[in-house]
């Protein structure tokens, strides 16, 4: 069976947006996991979809130009990244979408479709978020791994993905390694 691995960027007290919604401490939203030989199907949620569709079209059509959402350039490795998504089919968990603009983009209704999508021959599958989701998945034993990159940042009342998890969840530590300055990678097998 494939392994459902969520992977997020988070603050040390477990965020993974601020208060005004969205990460601003995150420099570039490429995998920096090593997930990427892996996976071969990425799963979000409704919510995260449009945002998300949104960044990587406009780094798709104009690589070389200012992101509208950071006013930054796109980064190196978000340009690897764009890549691989190009070729590699989405999924996006949601009862309220009617329509998603990408091609290699289908939608599934319930969590029973992710454990179907987890029974079918392939690589393993990667979890992108958004936090409800991932906490949503955890508690329906879905998640096999969980893998953080771990900013030197308290951001304080904001979301993440483990605000409602319902019951304990026992970790075995995978891997741990600094990716950056003050950032650290780690990465527990969901017991």
């Amino acid at each position: 069976m494939r392994k459902l691995i969520a992977a997020m960027k988070l603050s040390l007290d477990g965020r993974s947006e601020g208060p005004e919604g969205y990460a601003d401490w995150v420099d570039a939203w490429s995998e920096d996991y090593g997930l990427m030989d892996r996976v071969d199907a990425c799963l979000l949620g409704g919510r995260m979809y449009p945002g998300y569709e949104q960044y990587w079209t406009a780094i798709r059509q104009a690589p070389d130009q200012p992101l509208p959402m950071t006013g930054r350039l796109p980064h190196p490795a978000e340009l690897r990244w764009s890549e691989f998504l190009q070729r590699t089919p989405h999924y996006v968990l949601s009862t309220t979408l009617k329509t998603v603009g990408w091609p290699q983009v289908q939608l599934l209704r319930h969590a029973d479709a992710v454990r179907d999508l987890k029974a079918q021959p392939g690589k393993d599958i990667y979890l992108m978020g958004g936090a409800g989701l991932v906490g949503s998945m955890l508690d329906a034993g879905l998640v096999d791994e969980l893998h953080g990159i771990v900013y030197p940042l308290l951001v304080g009342p904001a979301k993440g993905p483990f605000d409602r998890l319902s019951q304990r969840r026992e970790l075995k530590l995978l891997d741990q390694r600094q990716v950056g300055e003050g950032l650290i990678h780690l990465a527990y097998q969901i017991r």
